[in-house]
């Protein structure tokens, strides 16, 4: 049977009591981006939350997701390959730079050294090939979201999800970090899921976009 690639939400609805926050039927094709669009409070991070497999037992949820022909609605949080970038680079800062994306590499990469290439390799992707000893907190805003997506990949997802991280960024960086972002996506060919209120961050993501 040919799998289907990419990720499709079937149906999905997600309720608050007895408010309906999210209605979405969608299928995110590797490459691509759906931007998902709409006010604070609007119910976007929840339908990441729903993705991601750690929704907050508050809400209640229906319906599928379908990630490259695997059904993993109901699969735990770690086990579904799915990464996620936040507003906050959320980068440990009791470890160095290098250290947190060493943190972030799968297991099956084994020995120090392989290791460490791997994390070298993606700061140089990042145009950061001196940062590995640095301390977190000496980076830039743009730095440290740089950072943070490489922590992502490396952990090698099969579909990114972001939340909003453009959001808090200089709006002269916030350009070139999201060709970074939506650029390493498309090379690894990852179905992308964007959630914003920001009409710009759709624009550049290029994809469909669904309005709450």
């Amino acid at each position: 049977m040919q799998h289907h690639k990419g990720l499709a939400l079937r149906g999905v609805e997600i309720f608050l009591e007895e408010r309906l926050l999210i209605s979405i039927s969608e299928t995110v094709e590797p490459g691509e981006v759906l931007t998902v669009m709409g006010p604070s409070g609007s119910g976007k991070s929840t339908l990441l939350s729903y993705i991601g497999g750690f929704l907050h037992s508050a809400f209640r949820a229906s319906g599928a997701v379908i990630l490259n022909g695997s059904d993993i609605t109901l699969k735990p949080a770690e086990q579904r390959q799915v990464g996620m970038l936040f507003q906050d680079p959320l980068l440990f800062p009791h470890m160095s730079v290098g250290e947190n994306l060493l943190f972030a590499l799968p297991a099956d990469i084994k020995g120090k050294a392989q290791r460490r290439d791997a994390a070298v390799a993606a700061l140089a992707e990042a145009g950061l090939e001196d940062a590995f000893d640095r301390d977190p907190a000496t980076l830039s805003g743009g730095q440290k979201a740089r950072v943070a997506l490489m922590r992502v990949l490396l952990a090698n997802p099969q579909a990114l999800l972001l939340d909003e991280p453009f959001s808090k960024l200089d709006t002269n960086r916030r350009d070139g970090i999201r060709k970074f972002v939506f650029g390493e996506a498309k090379r690894r060919n990852l179905p992308v899921l964007l959630i914003t209120h920001d009409a710009a961050d759709a624009e550049a993501a290029g994809g469909k976009v669904f309005d709450l």
